[in-house]
């Protein structure tokens, strides 16, 4: 039986997340106690095949019971009829702070009217910290569309590529550097499409523009020296303990030569089995 626990941030985006797994054919339950765990695990079990296909939300709503989650995960991980599966939602503080202001939700830890949300977001990290080093996969959704991220999800659980998430991020120097990103691929050396007339307005993600950066051989260059060194470094970092990483790649705009780089590492990396994802910060400025 397949059984996935989703937890992480309030506001990273656990309820998109829960839908992509349905859509996928899980039977979806949001917010279980953490102590009735092993005891929904062995009626699903009996269910004769009909819940074969488990994922639960459990996160700090819970408040005390919570704490438990460690425990009974570890007491599932003993039951031999079990895959279980740990996805972790993260997101950096100013994602989640936009998101709490747009939606005009209250945090689940803004427990009086003189806490604020950088306060309750502070003290879920500290709370949190544990389960997000025994998740099996963590995914940084503070880039990512609401159809990136259930593509994300979805690949986290059917994909064979398991433990290690790829965000390629396009971006513009003009409008400041991807403060988020483990590492910054500068593309400003290349021939830019904005010259030409009939690209100007148009980005990478149209096939004329995508053409015209990859028709010179120096972009090919480059992208084989970035996926090799990515493919050099990502065994090394799941050894560390990394599970996902953030790759900014910037030009002048962040709309033509990083957009159509960002989508080729996408393009590669998906295919070669990973879980990846391309955003585009500024391709809309």
């Amino acid at each position: 039986m397949e059984f996935v626990i989703i937890t992480g941030l309030s506001g990273a985006g656990k309820s998109r997340a829960l839908e992509a797994i349905e859509d996928i054919g899980f039977f979806c339950v949001d917010n279980m106690p953490p102590v009735l765990l092993e005891k929904f695990a062995e009626l699903c079990s009996q269910s004769q095949g009909k819940l074969s296909k488990v994922a639960l939300v459990i996160d700090i709503r819970g408040g005390d019971l919570f704490t438990n989650l460690i425990n009974e995960i570890n007491a599932l991980k003993k039951l031999d009829y079990i895959q279980l599966k740990t996805i972790f939602l993260d997101a950096n503080d100013s994602a989640i702070i936009r998101r709490y202001k747009e939606t005009r939700r209250r945090h689940p830890l803004q427990d009086g009217i003189d806490v604020t949300v950088e306060a309750a977001l502070s003290k879920e990290r500290e709370i949190l910290s544990a389960i997000k080093n025994i998740a099996d996969v963590v995914i940084d959704t503070s880039l990512l569309s609401t159809t990136q991220l259930k593509d994300h999800v979805a690949k986290a659980v059917t994909d064979e590529a398991k433990g290690f998430s790829m965000n390629f991020v396009s971006f513009g120097f003009k409008y400041g550097i991807l403060q988020e990103a483990d590492m910054v691929f500068d593309a400003r050396f290349l021939p830019n499409p904005f010259y030409i007339d009939g690209l100007k307005h148009k980005t990478g993600n149209n096939d004329d523009v995508y053409n015209y950066v990859f028709d010179f051989e120096q972009t090919k260059i480059f992208v084989n020296k970035i996926t090799d060194l990515i493919e050099f470094l990502t065994p090394n970092f799941m050894e560390e303990g990394k599970t996902n990483i953030t790759v900014g790649i910037g030009c002048t705009g962040g709309k033509h030569r990083s957009v159509a780089i960002a989508r080729y590492l996408n393009d590669y990396f998906t295919n070669k089995g990973s879980l990846s994802v391309a955003s585009h910060r500024d391709i809309t400025k």
